[in-house]
């Protein structure tokens, strides 16, 4: 096992990234001994601050796009033992950096989900999911999707493990409304594509329900759920979010209660389950 931080390469997919980009890689700063950016077209200071830094910029132009594939290039071009990736608008935690440095040292043959705080452009509290962002550099281990990108399939499927651990990472949205409008509807026609390609990749469908929902389209994104809970049935969340769009967006209380119930029987003493089915009693 190399000294950390020799064993640690930074990965990330970039374009137009001057104003986020100095924030990002200064929390990461002597923790990852190799900084490995794959640029996409970067026409403001992105690629000068990129070398400031030290990183090794790859270019690449999208014959369409497919973050997948540029991930998957800077990924190929790292030469440490485990890989970090950021996002230009994701910053590390530093109190975690004790953490992420220790998960390296262990060196097990694991990807480790992040919790990442999303931090909008409105006064709203932020939110938080979970995402893959440190596994060892093996070769089976590659992103799928063209857009909202994963690597845990690809780690499981290759004998690898998952787990949380408890690391934090920062994410801000951006800033201007309509470019995260336009972002979405970008999405919705790349989702779309690949689920026409691929039907049983239901993953997408989760992602699309997402997007539709960004862009206020509840009535496509309670079709998606519905969907989801028909291909997932079993799936306790699946029957959750569908019983949240039936119950506050597309009303229908009897869905809503039946959606609640069968995510309770599923993962008993689901608190959140609980907590809508109260509601609905509440207001008979």
């Amino acid at each position: 096992m190399a000294r950390i931080p020799e064993a640690l390469s930074l990965c990330m997919v970039v374009k137009n990234e001057e104003r986020n980009l100095p924030h990002c890689l200064d929390s990461v700063r002597d923790l990852a001994g190799e900084l490995v950016i794959v640029d996409t077209g970067s026409t403001d200071r992105t690629l000068p601050i990129a070398a400031r830094y030290g990183a090794r910029v790859i270019p690449l132009r999208f014959a369409k796009v497919d973050f997948s594939a540029a991930r998957n290039r800077a990924i190929a071009r790292a030469n440490g033992e485990w890989i970090l990736v950021l996002d230009a608008d994701e910053t590390l935690d530093r109190s975690s950096a004790p953490a992420l440095e220790g998960l390296v040292a262990l060196d097990r043959n694991a990807g480790y989900y992040f919790e990442r705080h999303n931090r909008g452009f409105d006064s709203t509290a932020p939110t938080t999911d979970y995402v893959v962002r440190l596994f060892p550099n093996r070769t089976r281990y590659r992103y799928r999707g063209r857009v909202h990108e994963t690597i845990d399939a690809s780690i499981l499927s290759a004998g690898g493990s998952l787990h949380r651990s408890g690391i934090r990472i920062d994410h801000d949205f951006a800033s201007d409304p309509e470019a995260r409008r336009r972002k979405s509807l970008l999405y919705v026609s790349i989702l779309n594509e690949e689920i026409a390609a691929d039907p049983s990749d239901v993953s997408r469908l989760d992602f699309l329900a997402a997007e539709y929902h960004q862009l206020g389209m509840f009535e496509q994104a309670a079709e998606i759920a519905e969907s989801i809970v028909r291909l997932r049935p079993l799936d306790a969340r699946a029957h959750l979010f569908a019983g949240t769009y039936h119950l506050l967006y597309k009303p229908d209380l009897a869905r809503a209660r039946a959606d609640f119930t069968e995510a309770l029987k599923l993962r008993p003493g689901y608190a959140q389950a609980e907590s809508f089915l109260r509601l609905i009693e509440a207001g008979r």
